[in-house]
């Protein structure tokens, strides 16, 4: 996708030309063996496939363009960037584009998430998702926003969007909703990481990117606690800290000291990553901690979302009671978010209000798509 939207100007181009490589392949393959050199051969063939259009829609015209593009154009210098999929997300994520539009936009075209996966992660539906996306490809061709390598000079004003890309990936790996996937998707989850490292060598001195690199860390740290081996999701207070990865959590705490050494105000993923380090400290979460992060957080982000989290923490801290009543607030805002209803549900069942839990679990597997949260929320509605 990134060599055929540099090379052909444009993104609706590259990703049907990238589309029919790959029914090809799926045709081709299984009869005359999988070439030496795959991604080449899907790329070669995607770029003969997009000249194939380029004729077909300008037979008259634009010749010696054609021809430019069947024998290649110079290569284009490598910029301040130098990994092709880095570099299209910067390029997805123009300026001109709403912030929501270049997030969804390039989960799609680049980090390969399906409609209805970033709908659920912008908690909407997947036909006003679809539309946004639309309507983002729509305006990149009105406008004619190039796909160039981004400057140095450009990347501090478009790594917002950059890194709510990668966040957004990493937790569609981490927490995979799609139907019949994995409850962990570690593809999406090491490229994302892979990524968050290849951006804070181009903006060492960025404390947001230092941040979302520690909070995937510490994260990623706990993976392999987090499933059980019946393939269900196991909550953080019963994992088994054995399990957790002393060499990501050491490196996320690292990351976490350096930015509080700086004596610079935190960011949200800074926030966030501080949250994870005191969640992977010790034998057991300091939830006062916790409480306190959460509230600076919402100095900067009040969504819902955040408010959910630390009501959450509130219930550890202070009771269930006291979490409850935060919940119950948030009602209006997240009646379609799967995790509302969980909260509610763990809630409501250590207050011992086994009718009300069982249909708050009811409501949250309902919404639910991850299949090892699905299979803890049954457990744990039919223990109710």
């Amino acid at each position: 996708m990134a060599s055929l939207a540099k090379r052909f100007g444009n993104l609706g181009t590259a990703e049907d030309a990238a589309a029919e490589a790959f029914t090809t392949a799926a045709e081709r393959w299984p009869a005359a063996g999988v070439p030496p050199n795959p991604g080449a051969w899907l790329t070669t063939t995607a770029a003969r496939k997009a000249i194939d259009q380029i004729r077909r829609e300008h037979k008259r015209d634009g010749k010696h363009e054609e021809a430019q593009r069947m024998y290649g154009a110079p290569p284009e210098p490598p910029g301040a960037i130098d990994d092709d999929r880095l570099r299209l997300i910067f390029t997805c994520c123009h300026p001109a584009l709403a912030i929501e539009a270049r997030v969804a936009l390039t989960l799609r075209m680049v980090g390969g998430l399906s409609v209805p996966e970033i709908a659920r992660a912008f908690l909407v539906q997947d036909t006003a998702m679809g539309a946004r996306i639309t309507r983002a490809k729509a305006k990149i061709a009105a406008a004619r926003i190039p796909y160039r390598v981004p400057s140095a000079a450009d990347l501090p004003g478009r790594v917002s969007g950059v890194l709510a890309v990668l966040f957004l990936i990493f937790n569609e790996g981490y927490f995979a909703s799609g139907p019949g996937t994995a409850p962990v998707r570690e593809d999406l989850t090491g490229e994302a990481i892979r990524l968050a490292r290849l951006l804070r060598e181009l903006l060492p001195g960025d404390g947001e990117v230092t941040g979302m690199l520690a909070l995937m860390l510490l994260t990623d740290a706990r993976r392999a606690a987090r499933v059980s081996t019946a393939r269900e999701l196991v909550p953080l207070d019963e994992q088994d800290r054995g399990l957790w990865s002393t060499a990501l959590i050491a490196e996320g705490h690292a990351l976490v000291r350096e930015r509080l050494a700086s004596g610079l105000a935190p960011g949200r993923y800074q926030l966030l990553a501080a949250i994870n380090a005191v969640h992977t400290d010790g034998d057991a979460t300091d939830w006062t901690q916790v409480v306190a992060l959460y509230d600076h957080l919402l100095r900067l982000d009040g969504s819902p979302v955040v408010r959910l989290n630390r009501a959450i923490a509130v219930g550890e801290r202070d009771g269930p009671q006291a979490g409850l009543a935060l919940v119950d607030d948030l009602g209006p805002h997240l009646s379609g978010y799967h995790a509302y209803h969980a909260a509610r549900a763990d809630l409501l069942r250590r207050l011992n209000r086994a009718d009300e839990a069982r249909d708050a679990y009811d409501a949250a597997i309902a919404l639910a798509g991850n299949t090892a949260e699905i299979a803890f929320l049954t457990r744990r509605r039919d223990a109710t």
